[in-house]
């Protein structure tokens, strides 16, 4: 692996800010839209950005031998600011894909349980250390 450039922090920052913008204006059209009674927004950024994620690897391995730092602003910048869902999800389709099944599937459930499990353990510490 190489090291990271000055200029690909760069492009992951500010595609991070692009990606981040995007998320806001999608999750509130997407709650318009779709209502409030379920997190729409948040299921729909997490949809459309592991689509785009496939679309833009899948692009870029067969048709676009693309510079790291467009690589990284891209998938890492904006999709990552976007969501970070289109990266696990990622993960999981090359696992998938190269026949190592049970890591995948140990990644997918682990990340989503333990996950879970951490924002409830931070729910709960914050509780304790910051309620009066």
């Amino acid at each position: 692996m190489t090291p990271i450039t000055l200029t690909e922090i760069v492009a992951v920052a500010l595609g991070g800010g692009i990606g981040a913008a995007l998320r806001l204006i999608t999750i509130g059209w997407a709650s318009r839209l779709m209502g409030y009674g379920f997190p729409w927004g948040t299921f729909t950024v997490n949809v459309l950005g592991s689509f785009i994620m496939g679309v833009l690897v899948g692009w870029m391995t067969a048709r676009w031998d693309a510079p790291a730092f467009m690589r990284v602003f891209l998938a890492t910048g904006i999709l990552g600011g976007f969501t970070t869902f289109s990266a696990y999800s990622l993960d999981f389709a090359m696992m998938w894909q190269d026949q190592r099944y049970l890591p995948a599937l140990l990644y997918a459930g682990g990340s989503v349980v333990f996950s879970i499990a951490a924002v409830f353990a931070g729910l709960g510490l914050a509780r304790v250390a910051f309620t009066p």
